[in-house]
């Protein structure tokens, strides 16, 4: 039996992987944006602040531009090591250059100031814009790919430096034997085979390897689950946080648009 690594705050990486699942974000007096619930741990002296908060005027005003997405971040600010992971899906930072991506909101969990947010006009994606770094999790590892190139949209992780997809619809299936059953049955649903997002023009394009979109999972609210402070005996329905009007966030990722 392997004798397991132990961690410490002079052994944790600095602004990288501890492993495929978990990433270290070291904090200098400064601050970082952070989805809610993708704090696991943390060391040293660090405050978590929600969007809104009046100190933070100024920061929200030049970094995050989504209202509609304003309830599920955070402000981290202080001096210390935090580790993020979530739901253990991959997870990786990235190193954007005076450059724009575009990427799904429920697979962002975190980035530094020195981005730009802004809500995408594709519904359910958001968009960083400038030069700094972001950490992403993904079901399953990210692949690079180029276009023009049709993509599954369950297994499209965004887009960098390059137009936003338009959606491409593949008559032939959709005329034929198995489209003429799912009409008649119900049965089958939209696949990848029959409905694609069309990439074209320059750029680059994320997928991850899977076809499955990593599931949402409401924060905030306090599980009703055996052992849980606060929670319930078991069997109730899971709590969940109240959203703004018209905070559509969840219910678009949750149809994968």
């Amino acid at each position: 039996m392997s004798t397991p690594v132990v961690l410490d705050p002079m052994t944790l990486p600095s602004d990288d992987n501890v492993n495929a699942y978990t990433f270290c974000v070291e904090l200098k007096g400064s601050q970082w944006f952070l989805q809610k619930g993708k704090m696991i741990a943390y060391y040293g002296q660090i405050q978590f602040d929600g969007i809104g908060h009046g100190r933070f005027e100024r920061l929200i005003r030049t970094s995050f531009h989504s209202p509609l997405h304003a309830s599920d971040w955070v402000v981290a600010e202080g001096s210390g090591k935090m580790l993020l992971a979530d739901r253990a899906f991959d997870v990786n930072s990235f190193d954007l250059e005076d450059g724009n991506l575009t990427i799904r909101s429920g697979n962002l969990l975190a980035y530094q100031p020195t981005l730009a947010l802004k809500q995408s006009i594709v519904p359910g994606f958001l968009t960083l814009i400038g030069t700094g770094k972001f950490v992403a999790a993904s079901n399953g590892p990210v692949v690079f790919m180029e276009p023009p190139l049709r993509v599954d949209p369950q297994a499209l992780v965004g887009w960098a430096d390059c137009p936003s997809p338009c959606h491409h619809y593949d008559h032939g299936y959709m005329t034929g034997v198995m489209g003429g059953l799912r009409s008649l049955t119900g049965i089958g649903g939209t696949s990848g085979e029959e409905h694609q997002f069309e990439f074209v023009g320059a750029g680059t394009v994320l997928l991850q390897s899977t076809e499955v979109l990593m599931p949402e999972q409401a924060t905030g609210g306090v599980p009703h689950e055996p052992g849980v402070p606060g929670g319930g005996a078991g069997g109730g329905q899971h709590g969940s946080t109240p959203r703004m009007p018209g905070q559509l966030g969840d219910l678009q990722r949750r149809f994968g648009l």
